[in-house]
């Protein structure tokens, strides 16, 4: 068959379940095939052997089934970076770019940046501002191992590594007290219990529940960190979160006893979805 022919077939079957579907049959096909996506554009008329065809049809049908695409082609795509995922860490969403974007702009004239990032995820956003802000060094904790091995990967892909250390610890547990930083910075789980089951088929049976799942209201892990981020920053120091679509005002409300010139910024679809706040 056909790349064309491919594209189009598949992308009519995969428009009940992605919001995406030619692009999601384009990326799986560069993966089986090893090419960039020029190479598809350009080349559509060309055969698909036997074995790539079969290897295709396999992938695919684990995306019919609701397994996401990043997982499938071990690839997502962040702030102009490329970031190798796997099940175990959450998926990098273009809404998180918001926050990295505020943090760059923050530390822009800033001589040197010492940055502590909780959660590490895929490492998007560790790798992502140890890449574009300059004289910064990272500090980035995760409770898990899949994504400590994740986002070192993703640091020596990038070629950030020498900025970045990796530490295992829930939250500050392995922070040691003596140690300042410019920025915390932390994307933390925040799903409400209630809300849950009601995410999309591919969200709820495939990414970690534990970097999902935020409590009753969702909102524990900003209670928490808001609490003891504290005495980990510097005077004039920011802590900054992403928050779930409805959470900025609460989180603004949890940061007011601790923290001054608290702000909000809005993701692509009008959104508040960043939280900053100075350490009084």
């Amino acid at each position: 068959m056909k790349i064309k022919d491919i594209i189009i077939k598949y992308s009519k079957e995969l428009e009940k379940i992605s919001d995406t579907p030619r692009l999601d049959v384009e990326l799986i096909l560069q993966k089986i095939l090893d090419v960039d996506r020029i190479y598809i554009h350009i080349n559509l008329d060309k055969e698909l052997e036997d074995k790539d065809y079969e290897k295709f049809i396999e992938l695919i049908n684990q995306r019919l089934n609701g397994r996401p695409v990043a997982y499938i082609v071990e690839n997502r795509e962040f702030m102009g970076l490329d970031f190798f995922v796997k099940e175990g860490v959450l998926i990098p969403r273009p809404d998180t770019e918001v926050l990295v974007e505020e943090i760059i702009d923050i530390c822009k004239e800033k001589e040197s940046v010492n940055i502590l990032d909780i959660g590490t995820g895929s490492g998007a956003i560790t790798v992502s501002l140890a890449k574009y802000i300059k004289k910064s060094k990272i500090i980035s904790v995760d409770i898990n191992d899949i994504p400590l091995e994740v986002g070192k990967i993703n640091a020596i892909n990038n070629k950030v590594d020498e900025k970045i250390q990796f530490i295992k610890s829930d939250l500050f547990k392995n922070i040691d007290k003596s140690m300042k930083f410019d920025v915390i910075v932390s994307n933390p789980p925040y799903i409400p219990k209630k809300e849950i089951e009601t995410l999309h088929k591919q969200v709820k049976d495939y990414e970690p529940y534990q970097a999902l799942y935020g409590g009753e209201d969702g909102l524990d892990f900003y209670r928490e960190i808001t609490l003891k981020s504290i005495e980990y920053l510097k005077e004039g120091g920011i802590l900054a979160y992403e928050v779930g679509h409805d959470q900025a005002n609460d989180v603004c409300d949890i940061m007011s006893n601790y923290y001054g010139k608290i702000y909000t910024k809005k993701d692509i679809q009008g959104i508040d979805r960043v939280v900053i706040g100075y350490k009084l």
